[in-house]
């Protein structure tokens, strides 16, 4: 049976006082929060728009020297290819970060993995074979004779991404992975001559739409 507690004479027993605790956030700041949780979350990815790519190569220089230290743009991680003669069509290729990896596929040492929404390859790992290099249906992972490893992105890890940072044109952002969008990657970009839309399955069947340029017919569906 449950006893009261005893009091000593005179002390009385007093019920707490209950306050309510003051706000110390704004609902709109407490939605924005929310949002960032649920962008944080998902991932965000690299969206590229060719229309607004000048072909000035920065986005190489910048991506060179934030990894390597070097004013090379052949040891950047993102190429723009430019074709001639008319129309002129610059496109940005650069990692997609794919869902179903042919990269990580292609390793016979599982150097790469998915990490978030991010293909990080272990240098520690990678026997430098450049079986990724050549696994990549969208040629964007490099390999240099300087360099032991092969080139790839990896949205310089905690820092925002340099190539971004430093496009003058804006043609390079990184957005939410949910914002990109089915829709977007299906349906703009390519109305340009010499690009393709090029479809292919990954695995469990899903359709994903992916931009390469000419020349990769062994993946035009059927």
């Amino acid at each position: 049976m449950f006893k009261r507690p005893l009091r000593k004479s005179g002390q009385s027993l007093s019920e707490p006082t209950l306050t309510r605790p003051t706000p110390s956030i704004t609902p709109f700041a407490l939605i924005k929060r929310m949002s960032e949780m649920v962008e944080e979350r998902m991932g965000k990815k690299l969206a590229v728009i060719p229309e607004l790519c000048s072909g000035c190569h920065i986005c190489e220089l910048a991506c060179a020297a934030e990894h390597f230290g070097v004013n090379n743009p052949k040891k950047g991680a993102i190429r723009v290819v430019i074709t001639y003669p008319h129309p002129v069509v610059r496109m940005p290729i650069v990692c997609s970060q794919c869902g179903v990896p042919m990269c990580a596929e292609a390793c016979p040492v599982g150097a790469l993995t998915r990490e978030g929404t991010v293909v990080e390859l272990d240098k520690n790992a990678c026997i430098s074979c450049m079986k990724c290099v050549e696994a990549c249906p969208f040629g964007a992972m490099y390999a240099h004779d300087d360099l032991q490893h092969p080139i790839k992105c990896d949205l310089c890890g905690d820092r925002p991404p340099q190539c971004v940072e430093n496009c003058p044109k804006g043609a390079l952002r990184l957005i939410p992975e949910q914002a990109l969008g089915e829709s977007r990657r299906m349906n703009n970009v390519l109305s340009y001559a010499h690009m393709r839309e090029i479809e292919f399955m990954e695995k469990g069947e899903k359709k994903i739409i992916h931009y390469a340029e000419i020349g990769k017919e062994e993946l035009q569906g059927d």
